[in-house]
């Protein structure tokens, strides 16, 4: 049964921190990522992570979140720092069966499995 499972959002004030965790079970992947999506607008990619180690990210975070994963555990997190109003949204997990090329692995129609998300709001 094929399975990812967000926790860690909420709700805090500009220039705090949160910390997303992701559960994966039942496949295996070769790509990770977050993405975010306020309503009326599309999916937007965060943070990606190949399971050679790289990552990449959105310019809009870079420097503020971090991705990070336990891949014996099956777990993915995405610190995330001097957060903005702007960053709130419904934050994903998502994973890719085959490896990404960097150019796309901010680009959700990639992306094989999604989680149902956790919301993250950032008051000002």
């Amino acid at each position: 049964h094929v399975q990812l499972v967000e926790s860690g959002g909420g709700s805090v004030q500009a220039g705090g921190s949160l910390r997303l965790s992701c559960v994966a079970s039942g496949f295996t992947y070769s790509n990770q990522g977050w993405f975010r999506q306020v309503p009326g607008k599309e999916r937007e990619g965060v943070a990606a992570v190949a399971d050679d180690g790289s990552t990449t990210y959105a310019d809009s975070v870079k420097g503020r979140f971090t991705i990070s994963q336990d891949s014996p555990n099956n777990r993915l997190y995405l610190q995330m720092n001097m957060l903005k109003p702007e960053d709130t949204a419904m934050y994903y997990c998502a994973a890719a069966d085959r490896y990404l090329r960097t150019s796309r692995r901010l680009s959700a129609p990639y992306y094989d499995y999604w989680g149902q998300g956790t919301q993250v709001t950032v008051s000002s």
